[in-house]
């Protein structure tokens, strides 16, 4: 990626297109999950330290996706704000059923 994208508009199918192994984003699904859950329970019942451990193991499970599957660069480094929405936002298209348009839409099947 040689320019910076300016819009959200712009970064939404580059950051499908980084995921484009199906089993990266069940991965990131997956630790989302996880990282909300503990977050709630941290959050709502404690122990404290859930809450920084729901960051970690969100990010564990992105990160090493990218490292081990895809082989790239996770966009966070470069674009922190819009990755996390898009990562929320990839998950709950794909727990609802609706990722496939967008993934289609971004020049993926």
């Amino acid at each position: 990626m040689a320019d910076r994208i300016t819009t959200y508009a712009e970064f939404w199918p580059y950051y499908l297109r980084e995921h484009a192994n199906p089993w990266t984003r069940t991965i990131h699904a997956l630790g989302t999950a996880l990282g909300l859950a503990l977050l709630v329970v941290g959050l709502l019942a404690g122990p404290w330290w859930l809450i920084p451990a729901a960051v970690v193991v969100g990010y564990a499970f992105a990160w090493g996706s990218h490292m081990l599957i895809e082989r790239n660069r996770p966009a966070t480094f470069t674009y922190p704000a819009w990755s996390l929405y898009s990562d929320l936002r990839m998950a709950w298209l794909m727990a609802t059923g609706r990722l496939g348009p967008e993934l289609a839409k971004a020049g993926l099947r």
